[in-house]
């Protein structure tokens, strides 16, 4: 793809995510059916209305769908660039009337993202970014801060792992809860965060439209050993990994390594 094609699928993907976050704002906080599905998962019906008004909305020729809310079609894995979606990021906070919940989809190419963007719409906090053009909130630019120490370093992550890490680094600033792992990566892009922690198991529809976030804001989102995520691989699921600036998150990736089981 060239750049203004990359500007073209933006600006289709910004129209999209912003009327899914109004259609789910619609039954935020009111009577609506939920339930739970495999891995004591929580859905929702806004998770599914949301999902089936990104598919139509996003459907194109040749581009593959990965979403956590629509059943895996392996003809994915023959497409070079797919959807990767996640309608409702945080459902058990959309679920329970939190405000940290997002709409998250990114176009992936080669099993990288190009295009993403991240609505909270609770918040009214729009995040887009372009590979190659930066990444910005509600149209102004984004960036991770860059020093490189652990001191004072503001994380956000799993309550556990973090108090773990906090007795060996006492200096660590543990920030509150995100209910969306998407949410809590956008956080680091921004530089509300320093960094965030995201324990395994996590998935390639929580990750990948905030992981060209914190890229494109100059920041660094890999496993403990210093690799880039890669999505659409027959099991989109990932293990540990932390986002930073680059010399803070191989402060980090040490720590984590040497600290947590």
């Amino acid at each position: 793809m060239r750049g203004s094609d990359y500007a073209a699928i933006a600006s289709t993907l910004s129209a999209a995510v912003r009327d899914a976050g109004a259609l789910a704002l619609t039954t935020f906080q009111g009577a609506l059916r939920h339930w739970t599905k495999d891995r004591d998962s929580p859905v929702s019906e806004a998770d599914l209305a949301v999902d089936a008004l990104l598919k139509a909305r996003l459907a194109m020729p040749g581009i593959g769908w990965l979403s956590e809310e629509t059943e895996d079609d392996p003809a994915r894995l023959a497409a070079r660039r797919v959807w990767v979606v996640d309608p409702i990021d945080g459902t058990r906070a959309y679920i329970a009337g939190l405000p940290d919940w997002t709409i998250s989809a990114a176009l992936v190419e080669d099993g990288r993202p190009i295009v993403a963007a991240l609505y909270a719409p609770v918040g009214n906090e729009f995040f887009l970014a372009i590979a190659g053009a930066g990444a910005t909130c509600n149209g102004m630019a984004i960036q991770v801060t860059g020093e490189a120490t652990l001191a004072g370093t503001r994380i956000a992550g799993p309550k556990r792992a973090l108090e773990e890490l906090a007795r060996h680094e006492p200096t660590l600033v543990i920030q509150p809860r995100v209910h969306s792992l998407a949410l809590r990566l956008a956080r680091v892009a921004q530089g509300t965060f320093d960094a965030a922690f995201a324990g395994g198991n996590s998935h390639d529809w929580d990750l990948a439209a905030a992981d060209l976030l914190v890229h494109e804001a100059g920041g660094i989102l890999t496993t403990l050993a210093g690799e880039s995520a890669i999505y659409n691989r027959p099991e989109p699921v990932h293990g540990p990994l932390i986002a930073a600036g680059r010399p803070r998150a191989r402060l980090l990736s040490d720590l984590l390594r040497s600290r947590l089981p």
